[in-house]
């Protein structure tokens, strides 16, 4: 049957997958090259994004609708993901002020910011106040990527972690406000609004991660592999609910993913994992995308705009709107002034910059040169600067004794597999002793879960029936560790005598 003339045939979807196969391995290398000169990684993807771009390479990419669009996709994808990850015992100290810093501080933010724009450019009022909203939101990711290797104080680092995804939601509500048309509401009518879609947000965030927590502790899935499904799946049913009741749905996707990452779930290691594999996908292709986007060829005339208005931000918007929400909370003034230059722009404030686009406000191409420009060179300064930063004011000092970092090591690192086994009714593994598995060194049986216990097995220990067996072993190892799992279950410690080897005929192949 012949392609729709308007379609995609087969030799074009072979071509974007192949180029997007390619874009995404050039993203990861970047992403490690990032990491280890010290800079985010999002700088290297949007350079990749435009490298890609109509002047370059000649990938044709205009439409800002569709930027739009995957971008609110992605933010929520990475809005769930980090707070899958944040801790409750990390947030619970630092949720008043990083609520405060969240709304009250944007605020701020927004007008110094609008104000030094209308001052310095300017600007019209109503223009330069969505320039104000627009680059208000910090961004979670630049500032961790940089942070991770610092000795932080957990205060310090849940609570940028905790402002950078709640601080998404005002900001987005304040950039539709001042890109409808129309006359603006009066500053309280402004209020009342966000305050009613962050409430609105919250509550249905809370109530869809709940109901999640509830059905997936009590409804047993037919494959492990489906609960990170389901779990990244619930928290952007939290955001498309939020969105369609007409709450915020960014903070309504936070909050689910925090509730759902602290919950005792089945296969929660394995949720993270996904869900930090789905975020990664996301930032990669939400910068690629943006960096398609943007005009090289009108870069030029933003740079001054942009580094008037980052100026402004970095040195006074900022640090104004930690000092008018942080002085309640006894924070030390060296780490206000940290968390100040901390405030690291990313993803978020160049997806707000598509709104206006969307939205026909005149000038609003110019906007996105100048947020683009802006969040490049800013990031670029004040990202490899955070350690310095760190050590200059005291809040991680060269001589402070490290905390332990406990983590989990990639089994595909240490060429090893993690192999799970249940001693079903009737087998001959039940009443064998550990030693008389006889594995192939180096395999181990490590843990066995008994009735619901952990049990750390000693070499005398006796395997029951219903016990849940966890055998880390090599890969070399694997095929002959499985073997002998086998073959004792068909004919008991005596396998060996009895020539059973445990190969894995038509009789014994288990299902897929």
């Amino acid at each position: 049957m012949a392609a729709p003339a308007d379609g995609m045939d087969l030799s074009q979807l072979y071509a974007v997958l192949l180029y997007g196969g390619l874009v995404l391995l050039c993203s990861i290398a970047a992403a490690r090259t990032a990491a280890r000169i010290g800079l985010p990684g999002l700088l290297l993807f949007l350079a990749l994004g435009v490298l890609l771009g109509e002047d370059f390479l000649g990938v044709d990419f205009d439409d800002a609708q569709l930027a739009q669009t995957l971008g609110v996709t992605a933010l929520a994808v990475i809005l769930v993901e980090g707070g899958l990850g944040t801790r409750w015992s990390d947030l619970r100290r630092v949720a008043a002020p990083a609520a405060l810093l969240a709304t009250l501080g944007v605020v701020v933010s927004v007008l110094v910011t609008a104000a030094g724009a209308h001052l310095l450019l300017g600007m019209e009022w109503r223009v330069a106040l969505l320039l104000g909203a627009i680059v208000a939101p910090t961004d979670a990711a630049a500032v961790f990527a940089v942070l991770r290797t610092l000795p932080l104080p957990r205060r310090v680092a849940g609570l940028l972690e905790a402002e950078s995804g709640c601080n998404d939601a005002p900001a987005v509500i304040l950039v539709l406000v001042f890109s409808a048309g129309g006359d603006l509401s009066s500053p309280a009518g402004i209020g009342l609004h966000v305050l009613y879609q962050l409430g609105l947000g919250a509550l249905v965030g809370l109530a869809v991660s709940r109901i999640g927590v509830a059905a997936l502790r009590y409804v047993a899935l037919p494959a492990s592999g489906l609960y990170p499904l389901a779990t990244l799946g619930l928290g952007v049913i939290a955001f498309a609910a939020a969105g369609a009741a007409g709450g915020s749905g960014f903070i309504a996707a936070y909050l689910a993913g925090i509730v759902l990452g602290n919950a005792v779930l089945p296969h929660r290691a394995a949720s993270l994992s996904f869900a930090e594999g789905a975020g990664w996908l996301a930032h990669i292709g939400l910068f690629v995308m943006l960096g398609l986007l943007v005009d090289p060829g009108e870069m030029g005339r933003a740079v001054l705009p942009a580094l008037a208005v980052g100026l402004v931000l970095l040195l006074v918007a900022r640090p104004l709107s930690v000092v008018a929400c942080l002085p309640p909370f006894r924070v030390r003034w060296r780490e206000q002034a940290f968390i100040s230059w901390a405030g690291l722009r990313g993803a978020v404030p160049i997806v707000l910059a598509t709104f206006p686009v969307v939205a026909g406000v005149a000038g609003s191409r110019e906007l996105l040169n100048i947020v683009f420009v802006l969040v490049a060179i800013f990031t670029l300064v004040q990202g490899p600067s955070l350690p310095f930063m760190a050590r200059l004011l005291g809040v991680a000092p060269s001589d402070q004794t490290r905390e332990v970092r406990v983590e989990s090591a990639p089994l595909d690192v240490l060429g090893a597999e993690l192999l799970t086994l249940e001693v079903p009714p009737g087998s001959r593994l039940s009443g064998v002793e550990i030693f008389e598995l006889r594995l192939p060194a180096p395999a181990a049986v490590n843990l066995i879960i008994r009735d619901g216990i952990v049990l750390v097995p000693e070499p005398a220990t006796y395997l029951r029936e219903g016990d849940e067996l966890l055998i880390v072993t090599t890969s070399a190892t694997r095929e002959a560790a499985e073997c002998r799992l086998r073959a004792v279950g068909r004919a008991g410690r005596l396998a060996h005598w009895h020539g059973e080897r445990g190969e894995e005929g038509p009789q014994y192949a288990t299902a897929p």
